[in-house]
């Protein structure tokens, strides 16, 4: 249920150029006997290296920028009042910045770019800039939109520049993503299922984003590897446990408990997008609003500031000390920043909050039923909460796994609980998607 902005309807097929094989309907031609799939091969190595070399430079610049948060306490009223003063000042440079760059209030969202597998290079810069101001700014949202649309947008760009059909740009642009992904979730499988699940190329198609994807994320992975480390493997050290035949249905009971966060989440950053939509006021107010709100939250909550990243594990560390009234609290808070950041018109990604949702959702529920390992629960509520938010089930196992090291049996329930809440969330929108269906035949002539 992730809310994406309303997009630009994305250009339409073109034909083959001159002297490029057009593609096969029946798909009878091999994929590597096609000339484009070298010409990918080739954009996805280039691509691979800027998107390590950008995505070193934007998170050391996200990292410099964000050196003014911290707080005395990680509890109740543990931030400071001067931190509203930043947050409606950040609100203020970004609605500066959509005027100066000529960007829309309503952009894609990172969804609905994996999705169209299509990013407009001509709103990158304004994207890029806004992004780092919101996430600088503290905003509740991640780094992955802006990176995303660079590396993206550039793929976009290359393709064009080299005729590439239809399906060549589609499979350039998401390479291009998963370069500038490759060393932030420190682990290329991870950045190529996610792009699959999302963005779901089917037939020859499929094998094309694969490899370039591979390929892409590979070398960037390598590249930033290589000066700054890995960013998430190992990152929340849950405590250790033995797997339990009972683990499997306590996964699918956890899974049910996620699809209603997730779906929560869902509703909540919809509503707020759309209760700043009816607020006839410039888009520059709703900016200044929208960072006076998350601020006047970060400072009676702090550790709802930011992308979350660092904020999930003081949680996890110190969840038994901040209760689990704090702890729940924390959930909603956050849903309610991250949408009032999103609706306000800070641009970030939906997926670095969503983990702290559900990694805290998961110390919460071990708070309130001890007999559960908090292992389990962070780790299952971590995966499952993001993989039905963003449909990325099997990407989010990995990412917990990889991130908790639970250990491969134990990944098992993660699995169970990931998969339960996707079903669920799936047929959630089925059925909502199903009500709104008669009131539309009704109306139209």
């Amino acid at each position: 249920m992730v809310n994406e902005h309303q997009q630009p309807t994305r250009p339409p097929a073109a034909e083959a150029p001159a002297g490029h094989p057009a593609p096969s309907a029946a798909g009878d031609v091999p994929v590597a006997e096609t000339g484009d799939f070298w010409l990918l091969l080739g954009a996805a190595a280039l691509l691979g290296v800027f998107g390590g070399l950008f995505g070193l430079v934007f998170m050391w610049l996200l990292r410099l920028g964000q050196g003014w948060y911290a707080y005395s306490s990680p509890g109740w009223m543990g931030g400071h009042w001067w931190w509203v003063a930043v947050t409606a000042a950040a609100g203020l440079v970004i609605g500066l910045l959509r005027w100066a760059t000529r960007l829309p209030f309503k952009t894609p969202g990172l969804i609905a770019d994996l999705q169209d597998q299509y990013v407009n290079p001509r709103l990158v810069p304004g994207i890029l800039l806004v992004s780092t101001a919101s996430l600088i700014g503290g905003a509740s949202l991640g780094p992955e939109k802006a990176l995303g649309s660079v590396g993206g947008g550039l793929g976009q760009w290359m393709a064009a520049r080299r005729r590439l059909d239809d399906e060549g740009r589609g499979a350039t642009t998401l390479s291009g993503m998963a370069g500038s992904y490759g060393g932030l979730f420190s682990s290329p499988i991870i950045v190529v299922m996610m792009i699959v699940e999302v963005a779901r190329p089917g037939g020859a198609k499929l094998t094309r984003v694969l490899v370039t994807s591979i390929l892409s994320a590979s070398i960037s992975f390598g590249i930033y590897f290589a000066v700054a480390g890995t960013v998430f493997l190992d990152l929340y050290a849950v405590p250790s446990f033995s797997y339990q035949n009972w683990y499997l249905l306590a996964g699918v009971g956890i899974g049910l408990l996620a699809a209603v966060v997730s779906t929560l989440l869902g509703v909540t950053v919809t509503a707020s997008g759309k209760l700043f939509d009816r607020l006839r006021l410039p888009d520059l107010v709703k900016s200044i609003i929208g960072g006076v709100l998350f601020g006047v939250v970060g400072v009676i909550l702090p550790l709802t500031m930011m992308t979350g990243t660092d904020q999930l594990g003081v949680v996890l560390k110190e969840g038994a000390t901040l209760g689990l009234g704090l702890v729940a609290v924390l959930v909603i808070a956050k849903m309610i920043t991250m949408g009032v950041s999103l609706g306000s018109g800070f641009i970030g990604g939906p997926i670095f909050p969503s983990l702290f949702i559900g990694g805290t959702a998961g110390v919460a529920l071990h708070l309130a039923v001890p007999s559960l390992p908090l292992g389990l629960t962070f780790t299952c509520m971590l995966a499952a909460v993001v993989g039905g938010f963003v449909s990325a089930p099997f990407a989010m196992v990995l990412f917990a796994a990889f991130t908790t090291q639970i250990g491969a049996l134990n990944a098992t329930p993660v699995l169970l609980a990931v998969i339960t809440s996707f079903v669920t969330v799936e047929a959630v929108r089925f059925l909502l998607a199903r009500r709104g269906r008669p009131r539309a035949d009704a109306g139209a002539p």
